[in-house]
């Protein structure tokens, strides 16, 4: 099952030039795991609440992947080239599994909601 590394980048009032070669890096340590961006940094349509700042999507082939990624030394090394300059939050998350049903988790929940 897939899973997304997931970042919401706040605005940063200067891109230092940290920040353009972490970017320039990245890719290189995603490769090992399998990683690929699916979203970076496009401009967000806000239909509910507020978004400041830019979203990244993160593809991997599972939430194994995602972790091995995250906690490798190659991006380990690079993180404090971003958050020096740059606050944000990052979450890694599984994907659903295909023919996912939101009305049967709905039904799940109710039910144990009930017997709780």
């Amino acid at each position: 099952m897939s899973a997304y590394a997931v970042g919401h980048l706040h605005p940063a009032a200067h891109l230092d030039d940290e920040v353009f070669d972490y970017m320039d890096r990245i890719q290189s340590t995603l490769d090992p795991f399998g990683g690929r961006f699916l979203v970076h940094g496009a401009s967000v349509e806000i239909r509910e609440g507020v978004w400041p700042g830019a979203l990244v999507v993160i593809g991997f082939p599972g939430l194994g992947a995602a972790r091995d990624w995250y906690e490798s030394d190659a991006y380990q090394e690079l993180i404090p080239l971003r958050t020096r300059h740059m606050a944000g939050d990052v979450v890694l998350v599984d994907g659903v599994a295909p023919g996912y049903d939101a009305a049967r988790t709905a039904a799940l929940l109710r039910e144990a909601q009930s017997v709780a």
